[in-house]
């Protein structure tokens, strides 16, 4: 792979501690603790689900970002209190408290991921109010969870305000590769029995497509599988990044 499609390709995995990955991606002998290190000796980037649940510790965060390798970015969900209990209004002091914690990322940080509750349907004036709200200077990307957002007039907001729009594999919403920044995020979420899913080749195969596409376009490519049951997320994203460079 040419180093300028290295840097601009990054695919991985949804978090990366996982108890039942023991002896199917993590040696058995590893300590936990060397887990993330060794995570990154396979892939570039990961993405980090606990900053959804609370708002991270500062001490935690500058440990991630003294494990990660050179090069190594840590994609940062958004804290839920800002996407679904507040679904974004009012959240003005919210974003500026989690900024304040994630940016000790420092290099290591990649995109912001934000991701909407399923119950929150179309609503372009809330969605542009909070795009204004957020920091420039980040890759921000929003995951919508239901069909209704998925139209011109959305993506051309977020098109307006250079934030992607999360082209998402699940049985719940459909594919769709609108581009609407100068990077796309891929996440999958499983299709049939959901974080059990094995993606097949032929299933990977539009979203490699798609991917090689963008890399040539000049675009970067961030792309993460959440189907963790029996490690299958490090399988499969091994073999999206081989059907990508193979080609």
């Amino acid at each position: 792979m040419r180093q300028q499609t290295a840097e601009k390709l990054r695919i991985g995995t949804s978090g990366w501690y996982y108890r039942h990955w023991i002896g199917r991606f993590y040696p058995a002998e590893l300590k936990q603790a060397e887990w993330l290190e060794f995570y990154a000796r396979h892939f570039s980037t990961v993405e980090i689900n606990a900053t959804f649940y609370r708002m991270p510790f500062e001490n935690m965060i500058r440990g991630w970002a003294r494990k990660a390798p050179p090069g190594f970015l840590y994609a940062v969900k958004g804290n839920r209190r800002i996407t679904h209990l507040k679904k974004l209004a009012g959240v003005d002091e919210d974003i500026k408290d989690y900024f304040r914690r994630v940016e000790l990322l420092g290099e290591h940080l990649g995109p912001i991921l934000w991701q909407l509750p399923p119950s929150l349907h179309e609503d372009r004036q809330r969605l542009e109010a909070f795009l204004k709200k957020l920091p420039r200077g980040f890759q921000h990307a929003v995951e919508f969870r239901h069909p209704s957002w998925l139209q011109a007039a959305v993506f051309e907001v977020l098109s307006r305000y250079e934030v992607a729009c999360v082209a998402i594999s699940s049985s719940r919403m459909p594919m769709d590769f609108t581009e609407t920044a100068d990077f796309v995020y891929y996440r999958f979420h499983g299709l049939k029995g959901g974080y059990a899913h094995d993606y097949s080749r032929e299933e990977l195969k539009p979203w490699a497509e798609h991917a090689r596409d963008a890399l040539n376009r000049g675009k970067t490519v961030f792309a993460f599988f959440n189907n963790d049951a029996e490690a299958r997320a490090p399988q499969n994203a091994r073999e999206l990044m081989r059907m990508i460079v193979q080609h």
